[in-house]
């Protein structure tokens, strides 16, 4: 049935309408929310070569959230199917990926809550519930965080050039940003066993009540959601950060990019040379570090790429917090046990539910 033009012209005012009124929402809603996080714990700090486990990553016997998993099939996704072009034949992909999700108990089923997507999932789930279990209840107000749920995203499979998991994470675009936004989020919300016990679970729109956490690539993506899209992501945690040239030589993205994330601190200059954007961000590297020893011509020395990061977010007065870890190698476990409370604190410093 065709329909009359005069009602297409009211449909088409309407639609923009609509449109205009929800552009001017989100507007109004970023400008009215502010925080003053202060520039406590900002700058560089070196810690180590002695290492204990934070008391605040450990189980304090606090009252228990709820920790659900689901799996969601790659052939179902419209942004990372696992049949690019790019991909190595030789380089599995796996048929769907794990999602394991973690709500507080301090969580009140209705609340927008703010959220942190980790990378690699599992990966550090484990320290971030005995965080979210004992700071969420902090009777120290400079130790506490919001009661965020925690949201931690396997991988599409294997690791580097031509692999899935490169092409998700180490691609210098908002991709991974809109496969998390649009694809992810909604399927947590949406999960039936998660419904069932929070029918009204929400996420707040506030892009500050979104943080992103990675180790290796999954830090070097961290940065490249909030670095790409802002207006979703703007609290960011790199550790061990693959800011080196391990973007696909086959990639779009390389005419653009051609040494992949090392453009950030170096080649292009990203961060120096671009507009400062709305972020928080967390970097760390340990001493001995993947190819720490590397030349600069070879775009892979890990140590070099994060100490460069930093320095350039400094000079950008950006609100940065660096760390460098003695005596530790790549994704150290001992430098998550010892650091990852006070760099969860420092993440969300100043944050507030609107």
């Amino acid at each position: 049935m065709q329909i009359p033009s005069y009602l297409r012209s009211a449909s088409l005012r309407c639609l923009t309408l609509a449109i205009l009124i929800a552009i001017t929402a989100a507007t109004s809603a970023e400008e009215t929310y502010t925080e003053n996080p202060g520039d406590a714990g900002n700058g560089d700090f070196v810690i180590g070569p002695d290492y204990k486990v934070d008391p605040d990553l450990t189980d304090q016997g606090n009252p228990k959230g709820k920790y659900f998993t689901f799996s969601m099939p790659l052939a179902e996704s419209k942004i990372f199917r696992g049949d690019d072009k790019t991909l190595d034949p030789t380089k599995p992909v796996r048929v769907a990926r794990k999602i394991f999700v973690y709500i507080p108990a301090a969580y009140k089923d209705g609340t927008p809550a703010p959220i942190l997507v980790t990378l690699d999932g599992p990966s550090r789930l484990n320290l971030v519930r005995n965080a979210l279990d004992n700071l969420t209840i902090s009777k120290d107000p400079t130790r506490r965080i919001p009661a965020f749920i925690a949201i931690a995203v396997e991988n599409g499979g294997n690791d580097s050039y031509g692999s899935q998991r490169g092409l998700e994470y180490d691609t210098m675009s908002d991709r991974f940003a809109r496969f998390i936004n649009d694809e992810v989020l909604p399927a947590v919300l949406n999960d039936p066993q998660i419904k069932a016990a929070y029918p009204h679970i929400a996420f707040t729109d506030n892009p500050w009540g979104k943080a992103i956490m990675g180790c290796s690539s999954g830090g070097a993506a961290a940065l490249t959601v909030g670095w790409f899209r802002p207006d979703l992501f703007r609290r960011l945690i790199t550790y061990s950060g693959t800011f080196v040239d391990q973007q696909d030589d086959d990639a779009a993205e390389e005419e653009e990019y051609p040494l992949g994330a090392w453009e950030y601190h170096s080649g292009k200059k990203l961060i120096e040379t671009s507009e400062k954007k709305p972020l928080r961000i967390f970097t760390h590297v340990s001493e001995f570090d993947n190819r720490a020893k590397d030349p600069a011509e070879t775009y892979h020395n890990w140590v070099m790429a994060n100490q460069r990061t930093a320095a350039a977010l400094k000079a950008k007065d950006y609100d940065y917090r660096f760390v460098y870890s003695k005596a530790t190698r790549h994704c150290d476990g001992k430098v998550f046990e010892a650091t990852l409370a006070d760099t969860l604190i420092w993440t969300w410093r100043g944050y507030h539910a609107e």
